[in-house]
Formats: C-alpha cells, sequence, structure tokens
C-alpha cells in the first residue's frame, strides 16, 4: 500500500488512465474486426465506411501515445490495399 498522498493519488490515476486506454483499445479491436468482416462479405460501402471509423480511431489513439506509430502506419496501409483491391 502506499503511503505518501502524492502515491495514493498516483493509484488513483493510474487505475483511470489504464480504464480509459483498455475502453480504447477493446474499441480498436472491435473495429478492426469490422473491417475484415466488411472485407470477407465483399461490401465496399461497409468497408469503406468501417475503414473511415477504424483509421479515425486510430489516428486518435496514436495521438495520445496508446498505440505505436509503426503500428497505425501498417494498419492504415492495410485498409488502404483492401479498399483499393475491393475497388478495382
Amino acid at each position: 500500500m502506499a503511503n505518501t498522498k502524492s502515491a495514493i493519488k498516483y493509484i488513483r490515476k493510474t487505475e483511470t488512465r489504464s480504464l480509459r486506454n483498455r475502453q480504447v483499445k477493446t474499441r480498436l479491436k472491435t473495429f478492426a474486426k469490422k473491417v475484415d468482416a466488411a472485407s470477407a462479405a465483399g461490401d465496399k460501402e461497409a468497408l469503406a465506411v468501417a475503414a473511415r471509423d477504424f483509421i479515425s480511431t486510430l489516428d486518435k489513439a496514436g495521438k495520445n501515445g496508446l498505440v505505436h506509430p509503426n503500428k497505425i502506419a501498417r494498419h492504415k496501409a492495410r485498409c488502404a490495399q483492401l479498399l483499393a483491391a475491393k475497388a478495382a
């Protein structure tokens, strides 16, 4: 157990941040699944919407330092490849 007031406050802050980060990461996984499902179904419009939402959420998570920039770039590139393949 923490001994000082500042340590107790730090524990509270960590719990709050961990909860928020977990929510964002879960949201990212959900959008990734939606992109995969739309791609498998072959629905161009649903894929475009899902990819847009997924990329937007990725960018927001990256802005807060929650996701590594290379991971963001990799997922965005894969979404672009899927969109280009379905458009052709």
